[in-house]
């Protein structure tokens, strides 16, 4: 049965199909490192044509597979088909592309065909209407989703992480090696090299004549740092967030430690060795802990509108409040460079402020360091600070031409900006500052590339691995804390 529908309802019977007329979708793949020979070959060759890459989002129970969606693509079928359980996130995922779809500003117009059942991956596997599987939800299920979509032949674009306990981590190898082995792309959502100032940190941090080398570091100073701190209440695209109540349960959204430390290790090994094939050997663990933030049931009801903690989640309650193991950090060493991540979770942001990232990368001349704090407004700035070994005069010159001429090709507009003797900021121009939600849409355009290509570049599936190796080893030392 196919309904018309603008805003989303509730659906009582287990297999009904929804026109959405009005709403948001976007492309995404999966992938392997190159195409090879597959059954479904025909229906995995991509030249760019119009409506040819046909997406279906599966149980989307976090906001990320809406984001994805928040533009219309060329290249994507404004037909989305989606398969999931009935419920309160798909219902919350309908209702957010819906937005999109109604805004004033550059309407979305996407149209949604919806499944809702028990069996829905069993029901997509099956039918098969499309040939990009985009997930964004439950971490607890999302490696088998992954597994079983590229044994089926499907490119996947799965949003972060892949997979949240040490267990599962071979089947995610096995994976990346089906996809290829099918000819698919399976690929995950790193939004976070698409920041204006990660972008500026990583193009200075290879200009020789300013940055020198990175430094090897030491375990109480590392010479490469990312933090990260995060809010469990915040606003998406307008509204005040409504995060599912499995999000809170670590068992199904998976620990702090080895969620958003999938941005900041991947960020790492992007910046500190860009290009470069990465294997599980250049890895060791130097320390790992993690720790919790609590919550009161009224801080609970506010983020998901449940007054009281479910069942699954008095495992963790501890006096009266739920106990999260959101927070984690890593000290480890990457091909003898030593690095660490952390990850916090806050309850609420201080008024006027966000998610906020701290990062350092320790040079021979000069530490590139990013700053998102109260002095900067919340907005992340990149600083320069010059060594006292370096030679001021010579670093200059070298730092005014990389700013004012080499990168004004890529980055026209940015200015340096100076705040003492041996300290500068980059100015970058608001048009740059794109923002958290649009970098989603940055990720999209770059795996479409990929779909016409029909491969990644040679470094990415390698790197992939080692990221998520790296995490779950953190993890298992955190474990025995």
């Amino acid at each position: 049965m196919i309904h018309n529908i603008i805003n989303p309802i509730t659906i009582k019977m287990r297999t009904y199909i929804f026109m959405i007329t009005s709403m948001v979708i976007l492309s995404a793949c999966s992938g392997g490192n190159q195409r090879t020979a597959s059954s479904d070959v025909a229906n995995n060759v991509f030249t760019g044509a119009k409506h040819e890459v046909k997406i279906m989002t599966l149980n989307p129970g976090h906001f990320h597979a809406a984001l994805v969606q928040k533009t219309n693509y060329h290249q994507v079928s404004p037909i989305v088909h989606i398969y999931a359980p009935e419920g309160p996130d798909v219902d919350r995922h309908i209702a957010l592309i819906n937005t999109y779809n109604t805004r004033e500003d550059d309407p979305t117009s996407w149209e949604l065909q919806v499944y809702l059942g028990p069996d829905y991956l069993e029901k997509m596997l099956s039918e098969k209407p499309g040939n990009v599987m985009v997930t964004a939800g439950n971490n607890a299920i999302k490696t088998d989703y992954i597994l079983q979509t590229v044994q089926a032949g499907i490119n996947v674009l799965a949003d972060k992480p892949m997979v949240i306990t040490p267990g599962e981590f071979p089947k995610l190898e096995q994976a990346f090696k089906v996809a290829q082995e099918n000819g698919v792309l399976l690929y995950d959502i790193m939004t976070e090299r698409y920041e204006i100032t990660t972008i500026l940190q990583r193009e200075l941090s290879m200009i020789q004549d300013v940055f020198g080398t990175l430094q090897a570091g030491t375990p109480e100073e590392p010479a490469i740092t990312k933090e990260s701190v995060h809010h469990f209440y915040k606003y998406v695209s307008g509204s005040p967030l409504r995060r599912p109540a499995w999000f809170f349960d670590t068992k199904q959204q998976g620990e702090g430690i080895v969620d958003v430390t999938t941005h900041l290790i991947d960020l790492i090994q992007w910046k500190a060795f860009p290009e470069t094939i990465l294997s599980k050997q250049d890895v060791e663990i130097v320390s790992a802990r993690r720790w919790t933030t609590d919550l009161t049931p009224e801080m609970f009801e506010r983020v998901t509108g449940i007054s009281s903690f479910p069942e699954y989640l008095q495992k963790d309650v501890v006096d009266g409040a739920l106990r999260v193991y959101s927070n984690g950090e890593i000290n480890y060493k990457l091909k003898g460079i030593h690095a660490r991540v952390s990850v916090i979770w806050d309850y609420e942001a201080p008024e006027g402020a966000g998610d906020t990232h701290y990062s350092i990368m320790r040079g021979t001349h000069c530490n590139l360091v990013i700053k998102q704090g109260a002095e900067q407004g919340y907005t992340s700035t990149l600083y320069i600070e010059a060594l006292d070994n370096t030679d001021l005069d010579d670093f200059k010159v070298n730092l005014q031409k990389a700013v004012n001429v080499d990168l004004q090709e890529n980055f026209p507009g940015i200015s340096l900006v100076k705040v003492n003797d041996k300290l500068w900021y980059i100015e970058v121009p608001n048009h740059f500052r794109i923002g958290h939600e649009a970098h989603f849409g940055k990720v999209a355009e770059k795996y479409l590339q990929f779909l016409i290509d029909g491969k990644m570049p040679d470094w990415e599936v390698p790197n992939m691995i080692v990221k998520y190796y790296t995490i779950m080893e953190g993890f298992k030392a955190a474990l025995k804390e």
